[in-house]
């Protein structure tokens, strides 16, 4: 398949942080980055407090929004008090994909241990978007991205990617 072929997403990032800005948004900076090198554009980008409205606040806009077709979110997923992103966005979805967060901590396993039972990684859909929530680490960001996320938004992986379902939406536009 040719580079010609190879679909490009228009993807947002939202970083769910109490203490990230934008000058030191790492994670954030790194899906933003990897999203571009992969030939996608990063077309929305915000950082909000690690709270359940202002999550969903955000999340409802760019799922509503024709031009948004993947979201990827970093922090809020872990098991503290103030870990809200999955009950933030769970609610909003039309669909999970569960193979999402066993297949992140299964690579997890092998880079924390035991460790990973905390991660509450997950992805889902929602009004034709696809919408992947990573943990706050650029550790674990970086093996969502690239051992995950960026095959299934290559249209040439095989034997299935997303990315050629989100090409028809595009199309349908």
């Amino acid at each position: 398949m040719s580079d010609e072929s190879l679909v490009s997403l228009a993807c947002a990032v939202l970083t769910v942080s109490d203490t990230r800005s934008a000058g030191d948004d790492t994670s954030g900076n790194l899906l933003a980055h990897s999203l571009a090198h992969a030939g996608h554009q990063c077309v929305r980008r915000d950082i909000v407090k690690d709270d359940v409205y202002q999550i969903r606040r955000v999340i409802s806009d760019w799922i509503a929004d024709p031009e948004v077709q993947v979201i990827l979110t970093t922090g809020g997923t872990g098991f503290s008090h103030r870990d809200h992103t999955p009950e933030a966005i769970v609610p909003l979805l039309d669909r999970e994909i569960p193979g999402f967060g066993e297949l992140f901590r299964q690579i997890s396993y092998t880079e924390i241990g035991s460790s990973t039972i905390q991660s509450r990684a997950f992805a889902g859909s929602a009004n034709q978007t696809l919408i992947f929530c990573l943990p706050g680490s650029n550790n674990a960001c970086e093996t969502a991205w690239s051992q995950i996320i960026r095959e299934q938004l290559d249209s040439s992986h095989r034997p299935c990617n997303f990315a050629t379902q989100y090409k028809q939406r595009e199309e349908d536009n």
